[in-house]
């Protein structure tokens, strides 16, 4: 052949397999486009299609094939969160535990490890998975519409309260949601937990000027106690008051005062008092305290409600007696103290009972030799009593129309009414009772050493227990303040503390008068308590109320929904 018959044959066959290629698909993004408009116009409504437009040249044209309109109309949308559930895009490398921590204040889980598990759970993940994919996205669940509020749930005043404390920090944490479960489950129905701690530690969010940057452990009280509401509980927050190392160390202007130096007063050496008396520290605490109430809690503790019982008490100068002369002061000769962090691992917001109460005299036996006081004159003016009894008349009226119960923390002591206490203290029961509901009186009995010749009270629970309840409920008669006392849950200072050691502290302050109890441990360990309450419950069924009647919270109450923000 030719050379110019196989050039032209050659021409020929490549239009023939370019017609037969175009017809197969497009290859340019001119041609995507046309399809893209085809599709449109194949799934647009008929009423909106534009009429064709007529051709004068009704020459055929090569329609390329559309290999791609059924699928556009095939393809899902993105995938859009279930109610209460948001999508994550996490990075390379991050952890699980990491996007937990950032997401939990938008979620109904209490902790980050909560969180963290059901991220696990809801995403199919094993317990151990941790680290995720550059650009994997995952579900977070338990999202939150808006922050949770929570209501008051009223009780009467002589409600039987069954508790045990726990520390801001363990309220907080995994573990402490394991005790109130447990606790809950052995058959208490309230807890305690600390709001300001005995050092002035504010666990919570709260805007002071007094205040300033702090520690928060306790994010989100409402959802706090709305869990605490959930399980059928009674939310009591505890908050010291007076002793409040913080304040006095960013403020000293605000602490007790040294009549000799005219600096802050040290008390054995420590920076830890605030003056009771002085406005500022008074408005501060009531402030807490008003802000706490309205964020859902059943109660409102007070620890630490009175003077410093120790130290150089003729230094000490406090604002209301500024305007007074020297007042000579009642003095202890023999003080003795007690180590702190008993039962735990943190100090006894009182503590310890103080030397006064370790010389407290029982019933109507002289005081030990040691024990000697020097009335030195008769007080003049106002007295430290006068003051403390001033402050709670104030907070009652700022709490009650809150509609929480307001309890007070006293010395197990003073139910002896001794002059050398109640002028250290100014812990008048008397006066105290009228503007609260609650008395806890601290009657631990290993703190009673040194009281009626027993040489190991902290094997006597019975008999301290006993003394101490008949006789706050003698000098609280008629006022009708109900007495709920605080009981030993720790095995400091005795060899005999067990669940039976438990189940003997209840027994005897029910049949004295009390109405409920409070567990205290400073390191929050109930291992007796969890063990002693089922067996109490177990005899109740045999001899009925014979440790406590078993008072429950109204759960027609309780089954309340989360209730958005304002």
């Amino acid at each position: 052949m030719r050379l110019s018959s196989v050039r032209a044959l050659t021409a020929v066959s490549s239009l023939l397999f370019g017609a037969a290629a175009w017809r197969l698909g497009p290859h340019t993004a001119s041609d995507f486009a046309a399809q893209a408009q085809a599709a449109q116009a194949q799934t647009a409504p008929a009423q909106t299609a534009k009429p064709a437009v007529a051709s004068s040249a009704q020459s055929p044209q090569l329609q390329p094939v559309n290999l791609t309109t059924n699928k556009a109309a095939t393809i899902p949308d993105p995938a859009l969160p279930a109610p209460g559930t948001e999508l994550y895009t996490a990075k390379r490398g991050e952890a699980i535990p990491t996007i937990a921590r950032h997401y939990l204040g938008r979620t109904a889980y209490l902790t980050s490890s909560e969180l963290a598990d059901a991220i696990r759970a809801i995403n199919h993940k094993s317990d151990a998975a941790n680290i995720l994919k550059a650009n994997e996205t995952i579900v977070i669940p338990g999202i939150l519409a808006s922050p949770i509020t929570e209501h008051t749930i009223p009780v009467p005043k002589d409600f039987e309260v069954r508790a045990v404390y726990l520390t801001g920090v363990m309220a907080a944490s995994e573990h402490g949601i394991r005790i109130i479960k447990h606790w809950r489950e052995v058959g208490g129905n309230s807890v305690v937990f600390d709001i300001k701690d005995s050092d002035g530690s504010v666990n919570i969010p709260f805007d002071h000027p007094l205040l300033g940057e702090h520690k928060v452990y306790i994010h989100d009280v409402p959802k706090f106690v709305h869990f605490l509401h959930q399980q059928n509980m009674h939310a009591i927050a505890r908050i010291a008051i007076f002793r409040d190392e913080h304040l006095v160390v960013a403020h000293p202007d605000l602490a007790v005062q040294s009549r000799r130096n005219h600096t802050a007063w040290r008390e054995n050496g420590k920076l830890v008092w605030t003056d009771p008396s002085n406005p500022r520290v008074q408005d501060y605490d009531i402030a807490l305290a008003k802000h706490v109430a309205q964020l859902g809690v059943d109660e409102i503790q007070f620890d630490y409600v009175r003077f410093p019982a120790e130290g150089d008490q003729q230094d000490a100068q406090f604002v209301f007696q500024k305007d007074q002369p020297s007042a000579p002061e009642t003095k202890l000769d023999v003080i003795l103290t007690t180590p702190q962090g008993v039962g735990g691992s943190g100090p006894r917001p009182v503590e310890i009972q103080q030397s006064t109460e370790s010389h407290a005299k029982a019933g109507s036996r002289k005081p030990k030799a040691e024990i000697h006081t020097a009335e030195h004159a008769k007080p003049r003016g106002p007295q430290r009593s006068d003051v403390i009894a001033g402050f709670l008349k104030r907070t009652y009226a700022e709490l009650h129309p809150t509609g929480v119960l307001f309890s007070l923390d006293v010395f197990g002591v003073m139910a002896w009414q001794r002059q050398v206490d109640l002028s250290h203290t100014g812990q008048d029961i008397v006066q105290m009772a009228k503007y609260c509901d609650v008395l806890s009186p601290m009657i631990y009995p290993s703190h009673f050493f040194g009281m009626d010749n027993i040489p190991h009270p902290g094997d006597e629970p019975a008999h301290f227990i006993g003394e101490s309840m008949d006789r706050f409920e003698l000098i609280t008669k008629g006022s009708g303040v109900v007495i709920r006392p605080w009981l030993q849950a720790f095995h400091w200072r005795t060899k005999t503390y067990s669940p039976e050691y438990i189940k003997i502290q209840v027994e005897t302050a029910k049949n004295k008068g009390g109405i409920g109890f409070l567990f205290w441990n400073a390191g929050n360990d109930y291992s007796k308590p969890f063990v002693a309450m089922p067996e109490m419950k177990e005899a109740n069924a045999k001899q009925k109320d014979r440790f406590f009647r078993g008072d429950e919270m109204s759960t027609a109450t309780i089954q309340a929904v989360l209730t958005p923000a304002k």
